[in-house]
Order: structure tokens, then C-alpha cells, then sequence
């Protein structure tokens, strides 16, 4: 469970190998020596898909058609504290600052764009430019943290714009060929052609990924462009490269299509996601484990911890039961039924399949809203008491024994206690209510006070995300947390 971050500026501030995200932040993990880097002229992007068949004498036809859907987006921020004045508007004229450069694809005529959020991350202009060279301004109608997408909306009424539509990548095999459509530095629409190198890839990013790696040439700048197949359908939105210079080198990431509708989707309908909560930490299941519990191969995730007053509490989910199915899905590891949950609609009842005590037991889940839970219990940390202290996202406060009975901690237990976290903030990627944070930078926090003030040093000194050791039930673990 260990996530590397780092800044992502020049590809300098990095202590170690991480995923860079574009505008200078970077979200991802330690792969082997290598830097995954998040594509936005400061990040980086990738992806793979297609269909089992024979390369076209040319792609000529197919990127011909496909290209005039694939913008290329910049973004700009104003720089606070411009003078006014007589030469106030001269100066505002000239006092935005570039954020990111990146690509996106149009999906309706009318002009709504899918994109990289760490594209648009911060920007509060953004510029849109087709392949024909028109340029318009476009506002963000929704974006997601969690899964790296956001939704845009070109300004320009009556205007019909060039589109594609996404496809199934359930049905893109490795091997499948696939297209990249990008803006690879700031050069404007270029294609490049590979394959699907693999599936299912898990990249330490956050807890939602299930990446299409490609070979197909991903450079900066490409963040947020489409994955085609030969049918021209989006099977992904390119996002990470793993590198060692910042380069392409053949080992691209793209968000699958599947993901990637499910969250545009409900941004288009509700302006944010609207993902499944059940309460419950899970670990995967060991080979070592499934052969004590008499599983013919590791499958299924074990619950390490449940929520009070969790929708897994009031359906009787009990620690160390194993999650065999939910909602009819096959569980075969955490990541299984993160989704299945997350893909839940809010307020279903659905069937749960667990092992316990060597007896599969059927129980049923009706579930509630990640999002609501994650702000109202943000909203609780409104009023703190005396031993408590807020920052970086973060309600932190000291282990009392009604903190310990409210989350069921170990009467012993050190550090401080997460009560609440903003669902905007990076903390809300890596932490949730309950957890405790026994270290921030090496260093031993057993006070809030002292803990939020490191964060926000760190913070001020910009110097990266910063290595926390968390308890989470009876996981101990490193994660990477930007202040």
C-alpha cells in the first residue's frame, strides 16, 4: 500500500521514482526506478485498446477522421495581487500565468470535452483549441479527484463541433491495436500507434485504478487525449507514462472507457460522482490465508475493519469475513469490490457473499453515499474541541476514550485520530475518519497541534507530498499525502 508522490516542476524535487501529475504535483507510486508521470505539459499520459485484427495497410483514413474531435486545452491562472490603477488593466492583461497544456476529446456536438482533471487542477481560464485552429473558452461542469476525469463545456452556442463516442474495452485484448490522439508539448494534434500491452494495471494512483497500459508513444502534453480502437471508439483517456527521463517509453496508462462513462456520466447529470460507501476496510486475500480457509486459490477481499453505524455495521458485516460476491459481482480482490460498491447506485439493497467461520453466509447491504458520509463528517469537525486541530484537509484529534469507542480503536492506541476530512482535499485519496497517524516525514505525532503544523510547513516550504505511517484496524501503513 505504498504510494510515492513528488513534485512533478522540471521533474526536480524528486527523491524518489513517483508518479508526476501535471501541473507540478505528482500522484502515483514507486515503480521499480522508473517515474510515472502524469501528462499535461508537466504530466504525462498513456493507454492501450483495439480489436483482435490485422494492422490497416494505413491509419491514415482513421486518424483522418478521428482527429478533428481531439483538442488540444491550456489553462491559465491570474496571479493575485495585480496592481489597479491606471495601469491596472494593462497589467491584469498580462498577469495570468500559464497552468498546464493537455488534450481532451469532444463527445456531443454540442461541445462537451472529457479531459484529465490534473489538467484544468487550479486553472481558472481555460482555453480549448480544435484542429482547425479555432479557439474557445470553456467552463468545467464537473470533475473528479478520485478517478483523474473532468467534464468541460466549450462557450459557444450553436455552434456544432466534431465528436466520437466511447466503446467497450471489456472487449480490448492484449494485443489489440490501438491509437493515441494528443497534444503532446504544446505541438498540437499528433498520432501515435501501438497496442494493448496489458490490463487491469494497478499503479498506486488511488484506489479506483484499473488501467489499459500501451505501447503507443505518450509524451507530455497528452494527458486527458483519447485511446482509440480500429473502430475508432474511445477504449480510454490517456493519463500516465512510467519513465525514467519524462519521455515515452513505451509503457503508457489510460483510464478504461467502462470507468471513464460511469463518472462522466453523473458529472454531466449531477456536477459530481455519486459513488457507494459500505463502512468496511479490506485487505487482499493471501495465498497462505486461503488455503487455511479452504479456498481452492486466493480470491475474495477480507474485511479488517467495520465502521460504526456504517451501512456494513447495520447489515451484520463482521471483521475477518471474507467478501466472496456483492451485488452479484465475483470478488476477487480489494479492487473488485471497490468498484462494485462505488458503481452502486445510492440506496440499493444489494446481496453480500461472505466466509465465515468456514460457512458462506448471505447478507444484505442497502448503501449509502461515500461523498455525504465523507462531508458530514467533515462538517462534524466544524466545531472542534479543545484536543482537536484542522488542516490540510484534515480533523485531526487525540485518541480519548470516546474517540476510541466511536471507532473502535485499540484502548493503547498512539498518534492521532482522522475525524474528519474534506472530500476536495488530496487527504481525502489517501485517508479516511478513523484512521491514525502515527507519523508524518519519519517523524512521531502524538499531538494534532503538532501535526497540522508540520503539514503546514511542508506545505509552505513546497516541497512535495511527505510519507505518513497510518493505522487503519489492524493494518499498519505508508501513504503519500500532499499538505
Amino acid at each position: 500500500m505504498l504510494a510515492v508522490f513528488g513534485l512533478c516542476v522540471n521533474l526536480s524535487g524528486l527523491g524518489f521514482p513517483g508518479f508526476l501529475r501535471a501541473e507540478a504535483v505528482m500522484v502515483g507510486s514507486a515503480l521499480g526506478r522508473g517515474f510515472a508521470v502524469i501528462l499535461a505539459v508537466g504530466f504525462l499520459a498513456t493507454t492501450g485498446s483495439a480489436f483482435a485484427r490485422g494492422a490497416p495497410e494505413s491509419f491514415a483514413d482513421l486518424a483522418e477522421r478521428l482527429t478533428p474531435a481531439v483538442v488540444n486545452i491550456s489553462s491559465s491562472q491570474q496571479v493575485r495581487g495585480a496592481a489597479t490603477g491606471e495601469l491596472g488593466a494593462l497589467q491584469k492583461k498580462f498577469s495570468r500565468q500559464p497552468v498546464s497544456l493537455g488534450s481532451g476529446f469532444i463527445i456531443d456536438a454540442s461541445g462537451i470535452v472529457v479531459t484529465n482533471n490534473h489538467v484544468i487542477d487550479n486553472a481558472d481560464e481555460i482555453t480549448v483549441k480544435l484542429h482547425d485552429g479555432r479557439e474557445f473558452k470553456a467552463s468545467v461542469t464537473g470533475r473528479d479527484r478520485e478517478t483523474d476525469l473532468a467534464v468541460l463545456q466549450l462557450d459557444a452556442s450553436g455552434v456544432k463541433f466534431p465528436f466520437v463516442g466511447f466503446g467497450d474495452d471489456s472487449h480490448a485484448r492484449v494485443g489489440d491495436w490501438v491509437i493515441a490522439i494528443g497534444n503532446p508539448f504544446g505541438l498540437g494534434g499528433s498520432v501515435t500507434v501501438g497496442i494493448v500491452s496489458a490490463r487491469n494495471r494497478d499503479i498506486n494512483s488511488g484506489q479506483y485504478d484499473d488501467f489499459i497500459q500501451t505501447d503507443a508513444a505518450i509524451n507530455r502534453g497528452n494527458s486527458g487525449g483519447p485511446l482509440f480502437d480500429l473502430d475508432g471508439r474511445v477504449i480510454g483517456v490517456n493519463t500516465a507514462i512510467f519513465s525514467q527521463t519524462g519521455g515515452s517509453v513505451g509503457v503508457g496508462f489510460a483510464i478504461p472507457a467502462d470507468l471513464s462513462k460511469t463518472v462522466v456520466t453523473q458529472l454531466l447529470e449531477f456536477g459530481e460522482t455519486r459513488r457507494g460507501w459500505l463502512g468496511v476496510s479490506i485487505d487482499d486475500m493471501t495465498p497462505e490465508l486461503a488455503k487455511t480457509l479452504g479456498l481452492r486459490k486466493p480470491e475474495g477481499a477480507v474485511v479488517t475493519l467495520v465502521r460504526p453505524n456504517s451501512p456494513a455495521a447495520d447489515a451484520g458485516v463482521e471483521a475477518d469475513d471474507v467478501v466472496l460476491t456483492f451485488n452479484r459481482h465475483q470478488v476477487a480482490s480489494v479492487r473488485d469490490l471497490t468498484r462494485a460498491v462505488a458503481d452502486t447506485p445510492i440506496g440499493t439493497r444489494a446481496p453480500m457473499v461472505v466466509l465465515r467461520d468456514g460457512k458462506r453466509i448471505t447478507l444484505s447491504v442497502t448503501v449509502d453515499r461515500r461523498e455525504t458520509r465523507m462531508l458530514l463528517s467533515a462538517r462534524a469537525g466544524a466545531m472542534l474541541p479543545a484536543n482537536a486541530a484542522k488542516g490540510a484537509g484534515l480533523t485531526l484529534q487525540e485518541p480519548t476514550d470516546e474517540i476510541i469507542r466511536a471507532y473502535g480503536l485499540p484502548a493503547n492506541i498512539e498518534g492521532v485520530v482522522v475525524t474528519a476530512v474534506d472530500p476536495d482535499s488530496p487527504a481525502a485519496i489517501v485517508l479516511q475518519p478513523g484512521d491514525v497517524i502515527l507519523e508524518i516525514g519519519w517523524e512521531r505525532i502524538t499531538r494534532p497541534s503538532a501535526a497540522v503544523s508540520k503539514l503546514d510547513k511542508l506545505r509552505n516550504l513546497n516541497s512535495g507530498p511527505v510519507q505518513i505511517y497510518v493505522q487503519r484496524g489492524d493494518l499498519l501503513f505508508y501513504e503519500s499525502l500532499r499538505p
